[in-house]
């Protein structure tokens, strides 16, 4: 496979260089935003391959514009193909897999705005979870020759036959890594299984873990290219990270005593598990901090509304889980902020790129207790950041790292012995709960 970085490859001035000069034709060219003059790195990079009709494997950091990397190429090629067969009755021939509704819904709107002013008869559609099945069925007949899904209702609707993959000549994985996990591969492997063997495919991420470069490499077999336009797995160098070790019990006031002192106009809370995320941004309210949740156990209408909200700064808090980690773009995010450390080290890259988009500066922190070491060894491992504990005023840490945690993060696999009291005493209580049971009610 031939590999792409930016250390290798001549980097063009990209106050000079245009879409134009990477192949992007005219009528594509001119329906482009007004505020989008020079191509990123990796739509450098990238764009000319793909054009190509190579293979691509495409990694650069969050915020770096690889919606458009592959979305122009595509769009450009169904452009071109409607033109030359003055139809829009064909099947659809681009597909791009995310694994999230939201993601989802942003490819589609950044998609959308040139398809439409390109052409009337380029269709996109969005197949996703959260709508209803019936709805999606009357715009399946537009016929669109580009679709947006996740793999789960994509599914779905093809094994009841309501839809055709064997047209599929440009299959994009966005946000790969996620994709080729167990919790999303078996779905995309039986979607892979309905389309033609001959395509075009496309994997683009933020991250790689090393695990998945193999079963990446076995997708791309058409002459592929890897372009690596940022260091593999590598945080922004615009954002800003900070690191306070606190107590686990303290960390919602911390929070709190946080978003009072510095009176940031936006952040993004992020937090592993649902529940915390509704009790958090209760207690946020409660404090008088104009906030909301977003998870994956609200209702579709809901989530976006909740979004949308965030983006138009009528939210101010918006405390979420991991379905915000991936590709949601949020205009001049300042901060995020991590009440908890993810237990998947690429998560973080994922979750702190959500600030710093398209060159702007970016502040993330975290929250960071004594059981969380172990994540915050694998981060610091797959980001090669030292990322530092720092102290937070007027949160004294009193809590103990536990014994099966060594100072450096790892676990020491030997749980501490019990006394040999405690061992008798623990068999005195069982034996007389063993007895209590059995004795009748008196």
């Amino acid at each position: 496979m031939t590999i792409l970085k930016p250390s290798t490859s001549p980097e063009p001035s990209p106050e000079s260089l245009t879409f134009a000069e990477l192949g992007i034709n005219s009528a594509l060219c001119s329906v482009l935003p007004a505020g989008l003059k020079h191509p990123t790195r990796v739509q450098q990079l990238a764009i000319p391959a793909i054009l190509a009709g190579r293979d691509v494997l495409a990694l650069s950091q969050t915020g770096s514009g690889k919606t458009l990397a592959f979305g122009l190429p595509l769009l450009q090629a169904i452009h071109q193909q409607l033109e030359s067969v003055s139809s829009s009755a064909s099947n659809a021939q681009a597909l791009v897999l995310v694994p999230t509704r939201e993601l989802a819904q942003q490819v589609t709107m950044a998609l959308h705005a040139p398809a439409s002013k390109l052409s009337s008869s380029l269709n996109i559609q969005l197949l996703c979870g959260g709508i209803a099945q019936e709805e999606q069925l009357v715009e399946l007949t537009a016929k669109p020759q580009l679709i947006v899904a996740t793999p789960g209702r994509l599914l779905d609707l093809c094994t009841q036959s309501h839809i055709s993959l064997d047209s599929i000549k440009y299959l994009v994985l966005d946000e790969a890594d996620r994709l080729l996990e167990m919790g999303f591969w078996p779905d995309v492997q039986k979607l892979m299984a309905m389309m033609p063997k001959r395509k075009q495919t496309l994997l683009f991420s933020a991250t790689l873990p090393e695990a998945l470069d193999s079963l990446a490499g076995k997708l791309l077999t058409n002459n592929p290219q890897r372009v690596e336009a940022s260091t593999r797995n590598a945080v922004a160098a615009d954002i800003e990270e900070r690191l306070y070790l606190v107590n686990k019990g303290s960390k919602a006031q911390a929070l709190i005593a946080l978003l009072k002192q510095y009176r940031w106009p936006q952040v993004l809370v992020f937090i592993s598990a649902r529940d915390d995320a509704d009790a958090i941004a209760k207690r946020l309210l409660k404090a008088g901090i104009n906030a909301a949740a977003l998870h994956g156990e609200k209702d579709q209408t809901v989530r976006s509304q909740t979004l949308s909200d965030f983006k138009a700064h009528r939210i101010h808090v918006l405390v979420a889980t991991d379905l915000m980690a991936r590709g949601i773009h949020v205009d001049a995010l300042p901060v995020v902020i991590n009440l908890d450390l993810p237990t998947s080290a690429p998560v973080y890259v994922h979750r702190i790129g959500r600030t710093a988009r398209a060159g702007a500066n970016g502040l993330a922190i975290s929250l960071v207790c004594h059981g969380e070491m172990p994540s915050l060894t694998a981060i610091r491992n797959l980001t090669a950041r030292e990322l530092p504990l720092a102290s937070l005023a007027d949160f004294p840490v009193t809590d103990k790292p536990s014994e099966r945690v060594r100072e450096d993060g790892t676990d020491n696999k030997v749980a501490p012995k019990r006394p040999p009291r405690d061992k008798q005493a623990n068999r005195r209580s069982l034996n007389k709960h063993s007895i209590k049971a059995f004795k009748g009610k008196r």
